[in-house]
């Protein structure tokens, strides 16, 4: 295994070097992003043939131990690196163009280097986002699943297969996640939508999922980890934050986005006909599929919109900006799974 740094503080000439082919005689950083598992950092280097300053971006281990604990122990860390590195130069899904990519093998330490996609655009939860905005990332969400839809290839990868130790860690932490988000929002959140993620919960601690097998999943689809127009509008849209990468079903990231992504005002205006650009973006890769083919598998893996929110709230940092975060996810996701009937439509297999 390669060494590297696992701060910004321990980059060294050397280093640089053997990532760059060259020294810059100056180079700063400063953080960017919201990231609460990862921490992310722009550089801006000056090298001696004055061509700079150059910018990169990279991604560091959570400096919060809570949050740093957390991602060990769901292999968080270990997904995103091995994802950068060897998945998305496979995939037509656009994502930042990767320099260096290594993990620690206790998986609690890594450190990514990327292109610096700015200037651009950043989504963010909390304020949303436009129908065009929307449209982009859905585009983004065929590139992803079409590829791998029961693609052996790409879904056999032993990096990718589920951990049932940690599947098993997530159930058994469940109540208390619960616990703490009910103290923590039951004043905050609608009593109604409370009542969803409360029944939740019981159906998580009391039942073993079957596992899909269908299509890669980001898992964290929402606007946090989206940057839009970027290069200063040269293109789109890009998606970051590839710590939550699985194997399951892709719908499961639409429903996600549309409720806990998007909000429910926009939901609701537009969701037939984002559901309707998706079949066509992925018939256009050669899945074929109609709405009302997905339309289970879409309101059901809305319910995922939940439980990130819960389990998140739970432990990870708290901070000002995150609690509005998980109530803004949990808001969107609960008022699609009601109007919907999703824990209905699991239950019943």
């Amino acid at each position: 295994m390669a060494q590297f740094p696992a701060h910004p503080d321990e980059i060294t000439d050397d280093w640089w070097h053997a990532v760059l082919g060259r020294v810059p005689a100056r180079w700063t950083w400063e953080p960017i992003g919201t990231g609460q598992v990862g921490d992310s950092v722009r550089f801006t280097l000056d090298f001696p043939d004055g061509e700079g300053p150059r910018t990169l971006a990279g991604k560091f281990a959570a400096a919060d131990p809570t949050s740093r604990g957390t991602a060990a122990m769901l292999g968080l860390y270990t997904k995103e690196v091995r994802f950068y590195r060897d998945l998305a130069p496979r995939l037509p899904i656009r994502t930042p163009q990767t320099l260096f990519a290594e993990i620690a093998e206790d998986g609690a330490s890594f450190c990514l280097l990327f292109e610096d996609l700015g200037p651009a655009r950043g989504g963010n939860q909390i304020t949303g986002c436009t129908i065009a905005d929307a449209r982009a990332v859905i585009a983004q969400a065929a590139a992803l699943h079409a590829p791998s839809w029961h693609n052996p290839d790409i879904l056999g990868l032993d990096w990718l297969q589920p951990d049932p130790a940690a599947a098993a860690q997530v159930k058994a932490l469940y109540p208390q996640a619960q616990a703490i988000f009910r103290e923590r929002y039951r004043d905050s959140l609608e009593p109604h939508f409370m009542a969803l993620c409360e029944a939740l919960a019981e159906v998580t601690a009391a039942t073993d999922r079957k596992q899909e097998r269908v299509s890669l999943v980001h898992g964290d689809f929402r606007l946090d980890n989206v940057l839009f127009d970027i290069r200063g509008g040269a293109e789109p849209v890009a998606v970051l934050d590839w710590q939550t990468l699985t194997i399951g079903n892709g719908l499961t990231d639409i429903g996600y986005f549309l409720g806990c992504g998007i909000g429910d005002v926009l939901r609701r205006a537009h969701e037939r006909a984002l559901l309707e650009l998706y079949c066509a973006e992925m018939a256009a890769r050669g899945v074929p599929m109609s709405v009302d083919a997905i339309w289970r598998d879409y309101v059901v893996g809305a319910l995922h919109g939940v439980s990130t929110a819960v389990f998140s709230a739970a432990f990870v940092v708290r901070t000002e900006r995150g609690d509005a975060n998980f109530l803004s996810m949990a808001r969107g996701a609960c008022a699609l799974c009601c109007e919907h009937g999703s824990l209905d439509l699991m239950m019943k297999g």
